[in-house]
């Protein structure tokens, strides 16, 4: 059964924002999914101004949301790629903060896709709007683009840790990317290297003890592709030692991934759970569209 049968998309309908109408155009057109495009127009703040413009705002709101219709309408047409996809419009009133996410909830959507910056930078956005309110209470997979290019991807980085969420990653990274090479990478750790280094432990013998660490991790990784499907001659199992992140955005430059598929905190999720640390730095410092992957079950 796939695991993508329907793709929300909010957009700002700013040109920052458009490029995730096409991304989810083009997921839509490539898994047979549904798509429901949304734009939120934030109206209810005229209500703030309804003592100075009394009866006008009530025609101001429905002027303003019928042209956030048309030009949504304008988005879901102006392009041949986004023929033959079965689109439900949805314009509402409410801030995108607010409304967004729940709008994704109510629909169980298999997949939500937000522009990564809007009208603003993406820093400010992981930090406190609509897509961090998304990312963090989602209950469904969040793609994050960033590129304007909305070609299939063609390389995809999975980070694993091994959790029920790696395999899930790996799983809806083949259904979005079915012609991608994919590349899953474990950034290991050797504990107690640095003391043993200090009580003066040879160098061969800590390089041996970091190179077990590190064929462990690969029979991991191998384990891991046999149990997801993975192809041999389609995916490559990767195993480095270093800073996380920094291991991440490395791999992801030097071999071109234009999509990192990885997991929200690798266990299940709270009713609002904030980001990982190396998730939040992955979605801030990397130049690559980023799927955020979370287990739908509650945590206990």
């Amino acid at each position: 059964m796939p695991l993508i049968r329907h793709i929300f998309t909010a957009t700002d309908l700013s040109d920052n924002a458009l490029p995730a109408v096409d991304r989810g155009f083009e997921l839509a057109a490539a898994t047979g999914a549904r798509l429901t495009l949304m734009h939120a127009a934030g109206v209810d703040a005229l209500a703030m101004l309804r003592g100075l413009l009394g009866g006008q705002t009530d025609d101001i709101s429905r002027q303003v949301l019928t042209q956030r219709r048309e030009a949504l309408e304008a988005a879901a047409r102006d392009r041949a790629r986004h023929q033959d996809v079965d689109v439900t419009l949805l314009v509402e009133p409410g801030r995108p903060a607010s409304v967004v996410p729940a709008r994704v909830a109510e629909s169980g959507a298999d997949l939500a896709v937000v522009g990564a910056r809007g009208e603003g930078s993406l820093r400010r956005l992981v930090v406190g709007s609509t897509a961090s309110r998304l990312l963090r209470q989602s209950r469904c997979p969040v793609l994050l683009v960033k590129n304007p290019d909305y070609r299939p991807y063609r390389r995809v980085l999975v980070p694993v840790d091994f959790s029920p969420g790696s395999a899930l990653a790996i799983r809806l990274a083949r259904e979005l990317a079915p012609g991608a090479d994919l590349v899953l990478l474990h950034v290991f750790t050797t504990p107690f290297e640095g003391v043993l280094r200090n009580a003066g432990i040879s160098p061969e013998t800590v390089d041996q003890y970091r190179s077990e660490a590190r064929e462990r991790a690969q029979q991991q990784l191998r384990a891991l592709a046999v149990q997801t499907g993975l192809e041999p001659d389609r995916h490559t199992p990767l195993a480095l030692a270093g800073d996380t992140v920094g291991v991440i955005i490395g791999e992801q430059e030097r071999l071109g991934c234009d999509l990192i598929a990885m997991g929200k905190h690798g266990t299940n999720v709270t009713t609002e759970l904030l980001l990982g640390s190396v998730t939040q730095r992955v979605l801030s410092e990397s130049d690559a569209d980023v799927l955020v992957v979370v287990n739908k079950q509650p945590a206990p």
